[in-house]
């Protein structure tokens, strides 16, 4: 006799179990950083002792961790404009464009996310080196774009590719020129994509910890560089108290991002 999986749905509970077990896995760790954050023992250790805020205020109190988050939000809101600016050009031209090598350039935009940062953070390192840019914020803003960039080329495009552009044509017909129809009709059409693409440019930017250890200098910090240093120096709470606001300022831009998507596909 055939067993009826539909009806006794045991294995509806068995993904569900399963489901849950892995969130557990990957949440648990972001939940015991966050509890270490407000230990009061100045080892990291679990479960804490007792429970204090005196981590987070020495963290407001120091300058150095205050220079390398101004430094880390400076270098992500320049890179997020260069990025969304220069990956807008290029979806134009990837998705409406017909010119010969176009899926070759189009890979050639794609390959910082194939590529090992790794690789590319020497390469970057060495080719600096040259230009005299190296630790500079110059330096910071050009490494951190290459790697921002693929992801607003990839956002933009998808957007363009599914907006209807007969209603930009409908616009030039009614008497706009191409430019006002693109700034007028095009772009709040696709005002998800270039959130999106703006937001992801930005935590990848602020993010970035390879890129930035090559890149970075004794008078210039960001702030995940600052975080690698204090680990080796000194396992202190401080560290964690970093992690846990990092991790809360993350969840709040893509619950943003989420509202802001739900809102516009809203007609």
């Amino acid at each position: 006799m055939l067993l009826d999986f539909d009806r006794l749905g045991w294995w509806r509970w068995a993904l569900g179990g399963f489901t849950a077990a892995v969130a557990a896995f990957l949440l648990l760790p972001i939940v015991f950083i966050a509890a270490l954050s407000f230990g009061s023992s100045q080892w990291l250790i679990f479960p804490p002792p007792s429970w204090t805020t005196r981590w987070y205020s020495e963290l407001f109190a120091d300058q150095r961790w205050l220079d390398a988050a101004l430094n880390s939000l400076k270098i992500g809101l320049v890179v997020t404009v260069l990025s969304v600016v220069i990956g807008l050009a290029a979806s134009f031209a990837l998705v409406r464009g017909r010119f010969r090598g176009r899926e070759t350039l189009k890979a050639l935009f794609l390959t910082p996310m194939i590529l090992p940062v790794v690789v590319l953070a020497v390469a970057l390192y060495a080719f600096f080196l040259r230009l005299g840019i190296n630790g500079t914020m110059t330096g910071f803003v050009i490494a951190h774009l290459l790697v921002a960039l693929p992801f607003s080329i990839l956002a933009l495009t998808t957007a363009l590719e599914g907006f209807d552009k007969s209603i930009e044509d409908a616009a030039i017909l009614c008497g706009a020129s191409p430019f006002e129809a693109k700034m007028r009709v095009t772009l709040p059409g696709i005002s998800a994509g270039l959130f999106s693409a703006a937001i992801f440019s930005f935590l990848t930017s602020w993010d970035e910890v390879v890129l930035a250890i090559f890149m970075a200098s004794p008078t210039l910090q960001t702030l995940p560089v600052r975080i690698w240093s204090t680990l080796r120096q000194d396992l202190t709470p401080v560290v964690a108290s970093v992690s846990t606001l990092l991790v809360l300022v993350t969840i709040v831009l893509m619950l943003l991002v989420a509202l802001i998507r739900k809102g516009l596909s809203k007609p």
